[in-house]
């Protein structure tokens, strides 16, 4: 360490940016051989040279006036370079362009910390080394994805920061911010699984419509796989069952990754008997799946709603308060017990609002009550989905997965009844 700090600062930066040039440069060439473009501007050496040029000019002129016009000269000299080349069937402007990205490696090690470097060499080698991927993507992604993206920008980055952060009323003792963001966060989670449904797992398995379903609502991918199972009779008890509890591991999962955001003290208390949960469940799934069985493996193209839809963004809004105005008046007429039975109760209908209002609203309520409320409204809805799989399969194929989930609302309560409470 004391050898590194001797060494100038100067010295580092120059052999950063000739470095990560040279590693550049070696891409570009490696994506230019690879694409059978024989028309570029130069090879790894002239990369090396656009970089120490912008690193030179930067540094020697405290004004920035050289390090200007060297930007221009060189965007003069690619501008003749295209102009002179663009009638070529191959040619484009993504090389001249990348030139330009070069000759700012030298100022980005200069001023910017080494991890913003670092990150910034690697959006360039990925950029050059998966075009495949890139014009897959844009080729699958709808423009309604476009417009989704820009709404979530902008009910996250506008219109959050713009509502007030003081309580709504004396019977609801949770903030405007507070409602918002907590829909923001469940949309947010919903939306990664929906991205990962619709682009990258469309013809999947039934295990995987569990994962990723159950991601997105445990309650609605039970709802799926159950019809599927009543449609299909063919399908393996074990195959519906293993599916069906996956879909549940992962609302475990789920809820302790947003619980996480909101309270990390209440994360961390729930972090050992949601795991007990998870592992037992990742037990029983593996020991399902091990038994051999001939039952063909069901490809699932079943769709699941848009998470982003303003209209579920308002009805999750009015659940989170109506939940916050319930807990409030349990807790202040009924306490500790009162809130049991509304978490049990709770857990019949849809568990985030509840859940995150508790987090959210300013109750006299102390995280060791928090904590077995979340675990017997999380074991109530697993009680839910034992029902929906029964009623709507209407067969064997979902009989052990309606015990096991049977099992895991009984261990529920007596987790939040004999120890955490």
């Amino acid at each position: 360490m004391e050898f590194y700090n001797a060494i100038p600062p100067l010295l580092v930066q120059f052999a950063l940016t000739v470095a990560f040039s040279f590693v550049v440069g070696l891409e570009f060439r490696s994506y230019h051989h690879a694409n059978d473009y024989k028309l570029h501007f130069g090879s790894t050496r002239t990369f090396i040279l656009i970089g120490v040029l912008g690193f030179v000019l930067y540094a020697v002129d405290p004004t920035r006036l050289l390090f200007a016009a060297g930007l221009l000269l060189l965007g003069g000299l690619l501008t003749v370079f295209y102009w002179r080349l663009s009638g070529e069937k191959f040619f484009s402007m993504f090389s001249t362009l990348f030139a330009l990205l070069i000759y700012l490696i030298g100022p980005i090690a200069s001023t910017f910390p080494n991890w913003f470097l670092v990150l910034f060499i690697v959006v360039l080698i990925v950029v050059l080394g998966e075009k495949p991927l890139i014009h897959r993507i844009s080729d699958q992604l709808d423009n309604e994805e476009i417009v989704t993206l820009a709404k979530f920008l902008i009910i996250s980055g506008v219109i959050l920061p713009l509502l007030p952060d003081h309580p709504i009323a004396d019977v609801l003792p949770v903030t405007y911010y507070r409602v918002w963001l907590a829909v923001i966060i469940v949309s947010g989670f919903s939306y990664l699984s929906y991205l990962s449904n619709t682009y990258f797992f469309k013809s999947r398995g039934l295990l995987i419509t569990g994962l990723l379903g159950g991601f997105y609502s445990s309650t609605a991918a039970t709802i799926i796989i159950a019809r599927r199972a009543h449609e299909l009779t063919s399908l393996s008890g074990r195959q519906v069952s293993s599916a069906l509890i996956m879909a549940t591991t992962m609302m475990y999962i789920r809820l302790l990754a947003i619980i996480f955001v909101f309270d990390r003290g209440v994360a961390a208390q729930l972090l050992i008997p949601f795991s007990i949960i998870i592992a037992m469940c990742l037990l029983a799934i593996v020991g399902l799946l091990t038994i051999k069985n001939h039952a063909p493996e069901l490809h699932d193209f079943s769709e699941v709603k848009h998470p982003l839809e303003l209209s579920t963004a308002i009805i999750f809004a009015l659940l989170f308060m109506l939940f916050t105005f319930l807990t409030h008046y349990v807790t202040s007429n009924f306490g500790d017990q009162g809130l049991k039975t509304l978490a049990m109760v709770v857990g019949l209908t849809d568990i985030d609002p509840f859940i995150l209002s508790l987090l959210s609203g300013d109750f006299s309520v102390a995280d060791k009550v928090i904590v077995p409320a979340v675990i017997l409204a999380s074991g109530s809805n697993n009680l839910l989905k034992a029902a929906y799989a029964v009623a709507l399969a209407r067969n064997r194929s979902v009989l052990l997965a309606a015990v096991w989930l049977g099992f895991l609302f009984l261990a529920s309560v007596f987790y939040a009844f004999q120890f955490a409470w």
